[in-house]
């Protein structure tokens, strides 16, 4: 089968959809990846196909204004104004893709907002891809951008709304595609995005742990829940002689890393996390790649690293601090490390409270609210507590079991034969209620 995945934004909004086109085209499909053209070179390197797509987006965020957006102290307005316009022209190079590559089944980003309209234009079917449950309505928890306070029954259903209508805003823009550019007809203003043309449900794919979050009994059939999709890359992968000699002069260290979202104030966050090392008897790994950590100085006991595999760095970690990104979240967990999150905005609070209600780590800590002391008691929690050490323990042991990647494949290849819409077959992955299928059904 010809798989086409379309997926924009940041390195974590594009890795998993590597791996899962490893994974598909080891089982015998042929896959090309179609996202922005930054991510060139990082595709390729792992043996995937891959369809250009303008780096517009990148360096939008890479500019003060992107990066003032993305930690919630600039206009986030503005910044749709501009993505507005580089958004068409991202519709135009998915076409482009499209039409090269001729394919059966289309995998796509939400962020990829052209993708659900070509398929139709196509006949071919899609599938949406996110590791974050932020599209399905459900009673048992709230939308994640509410930050994962239960609001109880219908309200945490209601809450799913807002979101599932936000790609609204850009109607004009998208009906301007579907008319100019693929000859369909224009689409009402509040149609629901998570249909496609002929009012079926978009089957969504959930890459996250059922053992993390289970998932709903509410949760229709077209939506799964797969486990994670990791792209491991330590096997290959050589540190550095300081890095090397570091780990291996004392006791493991704690990792801290931002990501991409240190903004202005990367030198004032890293002070705070030395300050909080340093008052909780702790050696530390510092992240600090574009946007990361940015001391001026570090002691002895802290060792400055740009970038890392995390399925080689973690397991030699005590603990891993992070803003909450699903990527990293997964990684920690994966490793069976205590977690510390220090959330920014979107997601980040959700999983932050998730972690802390499963015991796997102390409660989160916003970034506004980032002290030396505040960090210090969640690092020496993290690292000093027997129970938040068994229970990381574990999950870690029933993450490294689950096959996320191999369940994916499985409930494409089930549900997607030609001319076989999702909703017509039943998942193995599904759960109702706590149970969950990992094993691959006989």
């Amino acid at each position: 089968m010809k798989i086409l995945v379309t997926t924009l934004g940041s390195h974590g909004d594009v890795q998993p959809f590597v791996a899962l086109a490893k994974a598909l085209k080891a089982a015998g499909h042929e896959v090309t990846i179609c996202t922005l053209e930054g991510f060139r070179p990082f595709v390729e390197a792992h043996g995937v196909s891959y369809a250009h797509v303008n780096n517009e987006f990148f360096t939008l965020m890479q500019t003060p204004e992107g990066q003032s957006s993305i930690d919630g102290s600039g206009s986030k307005l503005e910044l749709v104004r501009k993505a507005k316009a580089i958004l068409r022209r991202v519709f135009d190079d998915e076409w482009q893709a499209a039409q090269t590559v001729q394919p059966e089944l289309i995998i796509f980003h939400p962020k990829a907002l052209g993708s659900a309209h070509i398929a139709e234009k196509l006949n071919i079917p899609a599938m949406m891809a996110l590791p974050l449950p932020l599209y399905t309505p459900t009673s048992a928890f709230p939308n994640p951008m509410f930050g994962g306070m239960n609001l109880g029954g219908w309200l945490n259903r209601l809450s799913y709304w807002p979101m599932i209508y936000s790609t609204n805003m850009y109607a004009g823009i998208v009906n301007d595609f579907r008319v100019k550019g693929l000859g369909l007809r224009p689409r009402a203003r509040l149609a629901n995005p998570l249909m496609d043309g002929d009012g079926n449900p978009i089957p969504i794919l959930y890459p996250y742990s059922p053992h993390l979050l289970p998932a709903p009994a509410d949760y229709p059939p077209h939506v799964h829940v797969t486990g994670y999709w990791f792209l491991d890359q330590g096997n290959q992968w050589q540190p550095p002689a300081a890095l090397a000699a570091f780990l291996d002069a004392g006791p493991p260290p704690v990792y801290v890393g931002f990501g991409s979202m240190g903004g202005a104030k990367a030198a004032e966050r890293a002070e705070i996390v030395l300050g909080a090392l340093d008052r909780a008897g702790q050696r530390g790994l510092l992240a600090s790649g574009w946007g990361g950590l940015q001391p001026s100085d570090t002691p002895e006991s802290v060792h400055l690293i740009e970038s890392a595999p995390h399925d080689w760095l973690f397991p030699q970690v005590a603990a891993v601090v992070h803003r909450g990104g699903g990527g990293t979240t997964a990684a920690g967990l994966r490793a069976g490390k205590p977690t510390v999150i220090c959330p920014f905005i979107g997601d980040q609070p959700f999983w932050g409270r998730v972690i802390h209600k499963q015991g796997l780590g102390p409660r989160p800590i916003p970034q506004q609210g980032l002290t030396v002391d505040g960090l210090a008691a969640a690092i020496m929690a993290a690292v000093g507590e027997p129970a938040i050490a068994r229970r990381a323990a574990a999950m870690g042991e029933q993450i490294r079991a689950e096959d996320g990647l191999a369940n994916a494949v499985e409930i494409i290849e089930r549900n997607w034969p030609a001319g076989h819409r999702a909703q017509d077959a039943p998942s193995p992955y599904r759960t109702g209620g706590r149970g969950f299928m990992i094993s691959t059904p006989q």
